[in-house]
């Protein structure tokens, strides 16, 4: 009987070790079609990244044929508008390399957008982006301008002549394809409706179903965003990817549970800084119970800074693990990085956690919701 014993308990310790080395097993329930991840690599750009890898997809849905856009190009016209923004209000608005969905609709709806071919906006001796040199000089650029009590009419050109240094000159024509174009004809060209994109968010602070101003850093045109309760944002991220489209998600990567190696963001039911070393270890090992995100949560994770704005990204998808937990495969902008080559699946509660903001087409609403929201 003792030897019997031994044996079932050492079939189930190695039974508990290959569960734990297996890790996860996802099978993809809808995946959309998308461009080749990209690097955005040492520049803050991750805004443009996720939101143009959402146009490119968008233009896979409606049957176009695959596009590389420039994110340099908006990211340009968005620093143009970010330093006089900074100029007018004598530096207390936010000035970096961070943006939001918003500031792309903007550039696209006044500037157009490009081909990569046509604008790689790598003007200084670097085959990869690198913005940690630019981003300072601009920097230093504006904050000794704000310091004049009066300011010359020649600061403007003084400023995008930094921009058209690093960047290049923003084209006024090109030629792709074989075919001439302004941006402003491109996009035209393309046939995106730039109108066509919604920003949302959800939080308690501000009245739901209607616009609000997101208090965050990098939000520094105040743009406004749909307000709208927790379980309709999910719903409407659901009802986009099963309906073809791609959804553009700004979150929280500095979150513990946030891992690119592992390839999983997840919410345990116990809190990171209450694990053992072991526990955070095995943490990321497979399937498990996890936290329940409710309005009240993720509003107290927002209000004590526990959740923060500082990644963008791309759904491109929604998976089941092998326990049948959903996950959302998201496309980053880190390169051929991580467990699975620059994507990660992000557990549903991640998402109902930590999400900031999303954009969206605003045909991919449910019309109830829409209706709600009063856009139809």
């Amino acid at each position: 009987m003792k030897k019997i014993f031994t044996l079932i308990i050492l079939i189930l310790a190695g039974t508990l070790v290959y569960s734990q080395q297996t890790g996860y097993t996802f099978t993809m329930k809808k995946e959309l079609a998308c461009t080749p991840v990209k690097n955005q690599a040492s520049s803050s750009t991750c805004w443009c990244f996720s939101g143009i890898s959402m146009f490119e997809s968008e233009l896979i849905r409606m049957g176009k044929k695959q596009y590389d856009l420039s994110e340099m190009y908006i990211v340009h016209h968005t620093y143009e508008k970010k330093a006089d923004m900074y100029a007018r209000m004598h530096g207390s608005s936010s000035f970096s390399g961070g943006s939001e969905y918003g500031d792309l609709l903007t550039g696209a709806r006044e500037a157009g957008l490009v081909p990569d071919e046509a604008y790689p906006g790598l003007n200084y001796g670097e085959i990869k982006h690198n913005h940690n040199e630019m981003d300072g000089v601009l920097k230093g650029y504006m904050d000794a301008l704000i310091k004049n009590p009066k300011l010359t009419t020649a600061w403007k050109s003084g400023f995008n002549g930094i921009l058209d240094s690093y960047l290049g000159k923003n084209p006024s024509n090109f030629t792709f394809e074989g075919k001439n174009y302004t941006p402003v004809t491109f996009l035209k060209d393309l046939g995106l409706n730039i109108d066509d994109y919604l920003c949302l968010t959800s939080f308690s602070h501000h009245p739901f179903y209607k616009e609000c101003v997101l208090e965050l850093p990098d939000n520094w045109a105040a743009g406004l965003f749909y307000n709208i309760p927790l379980e309709d944002m999910m719903q409407i991220i659901d009802n986009s990817l099963m309906n073809g489209f791609t959804v553009a998600w700004a979150s929280d990567m500095s979150d513990k549970g946030f891992s690119m190696k592992e390839g999983v963001a997840i919410v345990p039911e116990k809190n990171w800084n209450e694990m053992t070393p072991e526990e955070a270890t095995k943490a990321f090992s497979g399937p498990q119970t996890e936290k329940a995100i409710t309005q009240e949560v993720r509003q107290k994770e927002f209000d004590n800074y526990a959740t923060t704005d500082d990644h963008g990204m791309h759904i491109v998808g929604i998976a089941n693990d092998q326990a049948g937990n959903s996950f959302y495969k998201v496309k980053n902008s880190w390169g051929i990085t991580g467990k699975y080559d620059g994507y990660i699946y992000v557990s549903k509660a991640f998402v109902a956690l930590r999400t900031t903001n999303i954009m969206v087409n605003r045909n991919a609403i449910p019309a109830a919701i829409a209706k709600k929201m009063g856009i139809i």
